[in-house]
């Protein structure tokens, strides 16, 4: 450990100096990039956190891109075909592709990878979900794959996109729960140099990559667990660009002459949840390490209703976000366009009504020392509440919600947990009261959908436990639905049974607010109507700022 932190050290001091030289022509272009998390894996098939994907979509590649403004171009296929029926679909894979290693790429990698993740039950996020139709994955002498579907669905694209294509040669031989990949040999416009868990992701500019080859030579990923840091990092050129940050840092930044803020929609929108522990007892996934600790008082829906009630979503936009976000309603978030109901009309913000709602439902304070108890008494409503670590939105908001939610007789015990150690306590354990945390939707509106259905219980998808077969019914039925205003309609039903349940309080939806130095690269993308720099679409465009 101690050689790891003396190395990584003189990368650092070797960086900066570079940097602050001006460099030269004979100098790599490195672009730095300060981010407040780390990868939780570099094995696509278990990672859950969204650093990884960053990574991801750098090293590897898929069938299909997603652009800035939504929509999806192919990217390792040259052509798609889809049958008559909509079950067969036939994708011409690219000529002269290699993987990092040299390796040629081929159809039989794309078949080999896809039959991999759709039989691989371990892989809860890509079984479960982005390979459930598929029934067939053959690769054909003329460098074709052939997807045979279980049935028709209405959004292939989406169910591909984050399918990321692993090489066979490396992968066959290996246990692919316990593979940690930490080569990880791709074919995407960036190759794996170096990685120290928490600390740094270095990649490597492939310059041979068959569609976009980066202008700059290296980009480094380094994680700053104290938000502050991170803010100073790009106000002294420590780093280049800066993914995330606390909008109280917005005006400052604002302000400087070398760097330029950007602020809009993010690509993937993000959601910040409060979630419920609310598994029934008789469907704790005991087999898969279930231990459901959860609090008894919230799987009552007058709880979790009060709870609603007595959350003051406005205070925690205009604290927390300095006014850059809008009020949640469920999973499915605004910048999803038409996937979100915004017909539902929201739970106002009304202590008096949060309190009288706990007092008909037997939520007494008992022994007069201002927490309520139980209607038997057995215990007060006392909730454990947890956060990633790397949050940085988290530990405001959890001194808001303890003074607002101690108004109705409820008090917290707050912690930060590191991110894997969060993971583990939540899905499928459940070994948690309350938890603040968040999701990246995918363009698509299934994938979030997924994490309220019952069968997301035992898999890991399902963070609160909720179960509730029509839900369920309504999911299966808008996953195949062709017709788009019909399938439209389903999702939005299916929107309004989980908010009357009251599932979550989701107390808004942020924008994305990135920063970068306008005096070391030029390039970045910030004309679309979304906003995100790190991933392929600026990464590979950018180049150093001619002095």
């Amino acid at each position: 450990m101690k050689q790891k932190k003396i190395y990584l050290l003189f990368t650092l001091i070797a960086l900066f100096i570079s940097a602050c030289s001006g460099g030269g022509a004979s100098q790599p272009a490195v672009v730095r990039v300060g981010w407040a998390g780390s990868p939780d894996t570099l094995n696509p098939g278990i990672a859950i956190l969204a650093e990884a994907y960053t990574v991801f979509e750098l090293v590897y590649d898929s069938m299909y891109d997603l652009n800035l403004d939504g929509t999806f171009t192919l990217s390792l296929a040259e052509s798609a075909v889809v049958s008559e029926d909509g079950t067969v679909w036939t994708f011409k894979i690219r000529d002269g592709i290699n993987w990092h290693d040299g390796q040629p790429l081929t159809a039989e990698d794309v078949a080999w990878t896809y039959n991999l993740y759709k039989d691989t039950p371990e892989y809860p996020y890509l079984n479960g979900y982005y390979t459930a139709y598929f029934s067939k994955i053959e690769a054909t002498p003329n460098n074709e794959v052939v997807l045979t579907l279980t049935e028709a669905i209405p959004n292939i694209e989406s169910q591909l996109v984050f399918l990321y294509i692993l090489p066979k040669h490396v992968w066959e031989n290996v246990d692919k729960i316990e593979f940690d990949n930490v080569e990880m040999i791709g074919s995407g416009p960036f190759k794996m140099t170096e990685y120290v868990a928490n600390e740094f992701v270095r990649l490597t500019a492939n310059k041979e990559h068959f569609l976009t080859p980066p202008k700059v030579d290296e980009v480094i990923f380094q994680t700053f667990e104290n938000q502050d840091a991170l803010v100073q990092a790009i106000k002294t050129g420590q780093v280049d660009m800066i993914t995330e940050m606390p909008n109280t840092a917005a005006e400052s930044l604002k302000s400087d002459e070398n760097i330029e803020l950007v602020v809009g929609a993010p690509l993937a929108p993000s959601i910040t949840d409060i979630i419920f522990n609310q598994i029934d007892p008789e469907n704790c996934p005991t087999d898969a390490g279930g231990l459901c600790t959860g609090h008894p008082a919230l799987r009552d829906r007058n709880v979790r209703l009060a709870m609603s009630h007595a959350t003051d979503k406005q205070k925690l936009i205009d604290v927390i976000l300095l006014g850059l976000g809008t009020p949640g309603l469920t999973l499915i978030p605004d910048g999803l366009g038409v996937w979100y109901n915004d017909s539902l009309v929201d739970y106002g913000f009304d202590v008096a009504k949060a309190n009288s709602i706990l007092d008909d439902a037997g939520y007494l304070d008992v022994d007069g020392d201002g927490i309520r108890d139980m209607p038997d008494g057995s215990r007060p409503l006392t909730f454990r509440l947890n956060w990633p670590s790397d949050s940085i939105v988290a530990p405001r908001m959890s001194e808001l919600l303890a003074e607002m939610w101690s108004e109705i007789g409820i008090s917290l015990e707050p912690q930060a947990v590191d991110p894997d150690a969060l993971t583990a306590q939540c899905c499928p354990a459940f070994d948690f009261d309350i938890m603040i945390w968040g999701w990246a939707s995918d363009p698509d509106p299934s994938s979030l959908l997924y994490v309220y259905a019952s069968d997301g219980i035992s898999s890991g998808s399902s963070e609160t436990g909720y179960s509730n077969p029509a839900y369920d019914d309504l999911y299966a039925k808008q996953q195949l639905e062709l017709n788009f205003d019909a399938r439209k309609e389903i999702v939005w039903e299916m929107q309004k049974i989980v908010h009357d349940d009251v599932v979550y309080v989701i107390p808004f939806y942020t924008a994305s607010v990135q920063a970068y130095r306008k005096d070391r690269f030029t390039g970045w993308v910030t004309d679309q109507s979304k906003v995100e720099l790190a991933d392929v679409t600026s990464l590979v465009l950018i180049e150093p700022v001619t002095k």
